[in-house]
């Protein structure tokens, strides 16, 4: 099992409706990619200056199967959703 969390820092000219496309986008692939488990994505909610503001959390059966979800072609047109409203990403996998 293979978990996968990533945190993003919106754009100064993005808003709430780009955080909730984001987490539209990314939380439907769990039914679409073979392997995932969970796939949760949460919107903060504190807007303190060290929160990130929006995270996804996310659990593959295996390091195949996150490789799959990473080059799938809806992964991709959201991540290029995601790239154009982010100016900052930090991510762990473990």
């Amino acid at each position: 099992m293979v978990k996968h969390i990533v945190m993003w820092r919106l754009k100064e000219e993005a808003g709430v409706e780009d955080a909730r496309k984001i987490k539209e986008l990314l939380e439907r692939l769990k039914d679409i990619c073979e392997g995932a488990i969970e796939i949760e994505v949460g919107i903060d909610t504190l807007k303190s200056s060290q929160s990130f503001d929006v995270s996804l959390y996310s659990v593959f059966e295996s390091k195949e199967a996150l490789e799959a979800y990473n080059t799938h072609p809806e992964h991709l047109k959201a991540v290029d959703f995601i790239k154009s409203v982010v100016c900052e990403r930090i991510a762990v996998d473990y």
